[in-house]
C-alpha cells in the first residue's frame, strides 16, 4: 500500500497523528479539511474490490486515530461522514442498477431502504468516482460553513439590540460582522479567563466598528438583564444536544436561563458528534492545560494544594435555545435527527468490524 509518493498508510497515519497532538492545526475547521484530505487519499490508494474491503480499512484507520485522538470530537465526526457517504453512495448505486430511482425519491426513504442492500458484499462499478463528487460536495461543504452560518445573521439579530458573547469563535466573528453590515447593535464579550481568548475577538470585531465591551466573566451575571441574547460558538455538540465548549459558558447559560434570555449557538454540521458524556469520566471529555494562569507557581500555597484548569464546559441542552449550522436552525431535541441523517448507526462504535 505505497503512495506515490513511497509512503505507507502507516506513515501518513503517524504524521496526522503526531501533527494533531502538536497543535499544528489549531481551527476545527483546517482539521476537518485535512481528515477529508487524508481519507480521500486512502480511498484512492487502498486496494479493494468490495464496498465492505473499504469501510472495514476506513473503520480500522478511523479506530486508530481516534483512539490515539480521544479528545479530537472533529476527527471522528469527519471520519464517521466519509463512511457514511460510501454507505450512501452504494446504496444509491446498487439502486440504480436494480430499478429506475425516482428523482422525487426523498432521503428518507432511500435511507429507510438501506436494509434491503446493507450487505456490502457486491462490486459496484464507478463506485469510487460516485464517493469521490460526494466528498468533493463535502469538502465544499465544510469551506463554506461559516459562511452560510452568517448569511442568517440578519434572521437573529436585530437594530438596538445587545449580545453577549464568550471568548473567540470564527464562526460568532464572522456572524456579527455579516449582521453589522445592515444592523447597529453592542456586543459584550467575557474575557474567558485565564487563556483570554475575549479579548481578540473584542479587537477584531473593533476593528470592523462594531461596539464592543470586553468585561471579566465575574460580571457576566449583573448585565445579563440588559442583554437580549447570547450567541456562542461550540467546539462539539454532543449526541444529546449538550455542548462541549468554552469553560464558562455553563455559567453564563445558567444566568441566561435565569433571565430567560436566549441562548443561540453557532455549530456547522460537521461539529454534530454521536459522543456522549459520561459524568464519571471527564478525562475522555475534558482537556486540562497550565494552571499559572490560575494560580502562580511562585505561589507557597501551590505545593498544598490540586489545581485544576479545564479547557471546556459542558452546557446541557435544556439550557440552549437555538443551533444555527449551515443547513438552517434546529431546537436541540432534534440533534438526534440530524445524527440519523448524517451518520450510519453501524458506525458509532468504530472498534466493531462489518460482517
Amino acid at each position: 500500500m505505497l503512495d506515490v509518493d513511497g509512503k505507507t498508510h502507516e506513515m501518513l497515519l503517524d504524521n496526522y497523528i503526531s501533527n494533531l497532538k502538536r497543535k499544528k492545526w489549531e481551527s476545527n475547521h483546517v482539521i476537518a479539511e485535512k481528515t477529508v484530505q487524508l481519507f480521500r487519499h486512502f480511498i484512492d490508494t487502498i486496494h479493494w474490490s468490495t464496498t465492505i474491503e473499504l469501510l472495514n480499512q476506513l473503520r480500522e484507520y478511523g479506530f486508530r486515530i481516534t483512539s490515539a485522538l480521544p479528545l479530537q470530537f472533529i476527527v471522528g465526526n469527519i471520519i464517521r461522514r466519509i463512511l457514511n457517504i460510501v454507505r450512501e453512495e452504494y446504496t444509491a448505486a446498487r439502486k440504480s442498477s436494480e430499478e429506475e430511482i425516482d428523482v422525487q425519491d426523498s432521503l428518507h426513504k432511500i435511507v429507510t431502504s438501506e436494509d434491503d442492500v446493507d450487505d456490502y458484499n457486491s462490486i459496484v462499478p464507478e463506485l469510487k468516482l460516485s464517493i469521490f463528487e460526494h466528498l468533493d460536495e463535502f469538502q465544499i461543504e465544510i469551506e463554506s460553513s461559516n459562511e452560510d452560518i452568517s448569511k442568517q445573521a440578519l434572521e437573529h439579530i436585530h437594530s438596538n439590540e445587545i449580545i453577549l458573547t464568550v471568548g473567540q469563535s470564527s464562526e460568532v466573528e464572522m456572524f456579527l460582522k455579516e449582521a453589522a453590515k445592515d444592523r447597529t447593535f453592542e456586543v459584550f464579550i467575557t474575557e474567558c479567563s485565564p487563556l483570554n481568548h475575549g479579548r481578540q475577538l473584542a479587537l477584531n470585531l473593533s476593528k470592523h466598528k462594531i461596539q464592543s465591551t470586553l468585561i471579566p466573566d465575574s460580571t457576566m451575571f449583573g448585565i445579563m438583564s440588559r442583554v437580549n441574547k447570547v450567541i456562542i460558538g461550540v467546539d462539539s455538540v454532543m449526541a444529546n444536544g449538550g455542548l462541549r465548549t468554552f469553560n464558562g459558558c455553563h455559567a453564563v447559560a445558567l444566568a441566561a436561563a435565569h433571565y430567560s434570555v436566549p441562548v443561540i449557538v453557532l455549530a456547522p454540521m460537521y461539529k454534530l458528534s454521536s459522543r456522549y458524556l459520561c459524568s464519571y469520566n471527564q478525562d475522555a471529555f475534558n482537556e486540562f492545560v497550565s494552571p499559572a494562569g490560575v494560580l502562580n507557581y511562585s505561589d507557597s500555597v501551590v505545593s498544598k494544594v490540586d489545581v485544576y484548569n479545564p479547557t471546556y464546559d459542558y452546557v446541557p441542552p435544556e439550557n440552549v435555545t437555538l443551533f444555527i449550522s449551515n443547513n438552517g436552525g434546529h431546537s436541540p431535541s432534534y440533534v438526534y435527527r440530524l445524527l440519523s441523517e448524517i451518520y450510519h448507526p453501524l458506525d458509532y462504535d468504530l472498534s466493531i468490524h462489518n460482517k
